[in-house]
């Protein structure tokens, strides 16, 4: 294998760094897909050669034309791969999910030979991921094999693995002309009565069971001082409206997406790039629904950098805003808000501190 020359991958961290990010506002699935998502890993890959099809992972040994298809190892290459968790619950599985597949999926999960995207999808309940360090491993194990990976380490010294992973959770929300806007509930439809949405975050936090390995979960990602917190406080927005599960399911998913990270520092040889991001997805009845960007991280040579809105649940306030002609929520961290995180380098917690809160 070659010797490694990390100078295309900086430049590229570097430069993701330098765009600007909007954190915590509801905003349209493609918005917030697009804008963030997408542009920040087309600058991860920008001039270099992308291997994503298996067509361009064909070798010699093949016994026909479509050796023709494998990809030129020797100039400077990237492979993708990408995972997403998104909840079970049914009513996470609307317009939100399906813009992801065509505009994230679709650029940077691998494709099979007849043109199928093969993401690594994964559906912990209530979003987030079960065990960061087992979806670490998976999605880089599935992206190489030992083969592979020696063709494309030795076939140029600025080639590297770029790992795409989003840590997804939902919050329903209801809109009453009367009682105003409330998150947790939400109505599958408008003639149905409301139900609790994400319903293991909201059950969780309003009748923790002991015996619910779920329960035992989401209780770990928010933490001991959080849980108690949020249990026995409301957290309203300037309006009145109640945002305590949103607050919530915005720690699961930072949280995931840090445990997550963390994994990668250890998981990820010194060719393995890593970019995470961590979202809330709104369930509203009878629209799309919008969603919620909280944070971003990058991992490479065991660096973890960290932007966005953190996990201590007293740091949170929020306010609706007008926007496009809706009454969309604005999540306020610490008093910072939108475009205003500071990039942060972050240190894998101590073993024994692995469930309080972190304030990134």
């Amino acid at each position: 294998m070659t010797t490694f020359d990390p100078s295309a991958a900086k430049l590229r961290l570097e430069n993701l760094w330098k765009l600007r990010a909007k954190f915590g506002m509801e905003r349209k699935a493609y918005y917030t897909y697009l804008d963030e998502l997408v542009s920040d890993r087309f600058q991860l890959i920008n001039g270099l050669q992308v291997l994503r099809d298996e067509l361009q992972f064909a070798t010699d040994t093949e016994l026909s034309d479509l050796v023709a298809c494998g990809a030129d190892l020797s100039v400077p290459t990237v492979v993708t791969t990408l995972a997403h968790t998104n909840c079970g619950d049914r009513i996470h599985q609307g317009e939100a999910t399906k813009a992801y597949e065509r505009v994230v999926a679709s650029r940077f999960a691998t494709i099979s030979e007849i043109g199928e995207l093969k993401l690594e999808s994964f559906a912990p309940t209530g979003g987030g991921t079960d065990d960061g360090a087992t979806l670490a491993h998976v999605t880089v194990a599935h992206a190489l094999d030992k083969p592979l990976k020696e063709r494309i380490y030795s076939g140029n010294a600025q080639s590297f693995l770029m790992v795409a992973i989003d840590l997804k959770t939902h919050v329903g929300r209801m809109d009453d002309r009367r009682s105003g806007t409330s998150y947790g509930r939400t109505a599958e439809s408008p003639w149905r009565e409301p139900r609790a949405a994400c319903g293991a975050i909201v059950g969780a936090l309003a009748g923790y069971n002991e015996g619910n390995g779920v329960h035992q979960r989401i209780r770990g990602d928010l933490g001991e001082e959080n849980f108690e917190f949020l249990r026995k406080n409301k957290i309203t927005a300037a309006d009145g409206a109640d945002v305590t599960a949103a607050v919530a399911s915005a720690i699961v998913a930072i949280q995931g997406m840090l445990n997550t990270a963390f994994a990668f520092a250890k998981e990820l040889d010194e060719r393995g790039v890593a970019h995470l991001t961590a979202s809330v997805t709104v369930n509203r009845p009878s629209m799309d629904d919008p969603v919620i960007y909280l944070s971003r991280a990058t991992v490479f040579q065991g660096r973890v950098c960290v932007q966005g809105l953190g996990t201590d649940a007293r740091k949170y306030t929020a306010r609706m805003v007008d926007h496009e002609g809706d009454r969309r929520l604005l999540l306020v961290y610490d008093g910072r808000e939108t475009g205003g995180f500071p990039v942060r380098d972050m240190d894998p917690p101590k073993e024994a501190a692995k469930h309080e809160a972190l304030d990134i």
